[in-house]
């Protein structure tokens, strides 16, 4: 469960290392983020020297919360971290590469491009 003012880990090369929470795109007034829904944030930390850079507002979808996420057929799957990829206006990722496990549940959101890049899809 994301919600504004929460400190996300950033999973891809982007530059950024540090998220945080702004505002969830398309919600209206719902509260929580979950896995696959856009996020608006700001860089809190960032690699020197990269496009990216601190204090910047960028859109990021969330790839991994510590809230579990409770599958049809009861397998419940939770991570120790909470993170995001970073993207563009059109949902496409803004660095080459994505850390750490993805979960399957991208693909319905159209997220394809993610899932490709990441190392392992659960």
């Amino acid at each position: 469960m994301i919600q504004p003012q929460t400190l996300l880990n950033v999973a891809d090369n982007s530059g950024a290392r540090k998220l945080m929470c702004i505002r969830i795109i398309g919600a209206g007034n719902r509260r929580y983020a979950h896995i696959g829904d856009v996020i608006v944030a700001v860089i809190k930390e960032a690699v020197p020297h990269m496009s990216l850079e601190r204090s910047e507002v960028i859109r990021a979808v969330i790839v991994r919360t510590c809230k579990e996420l409770k599958r049809d057929d009861g397998m419940i799957i939770r991570y120790d971290d909470n993170a995001a990829v970073v993207i563009d206006q059109k949902g496409n990722p803004k660095g080459t590469r994505v850390f750490g496990v993805i979960t399957e549940e991208l693909r319905q959101f159209h997220f394809t491009k993610i899932i490709s890049l990441a190392p392992e899809v659960f």
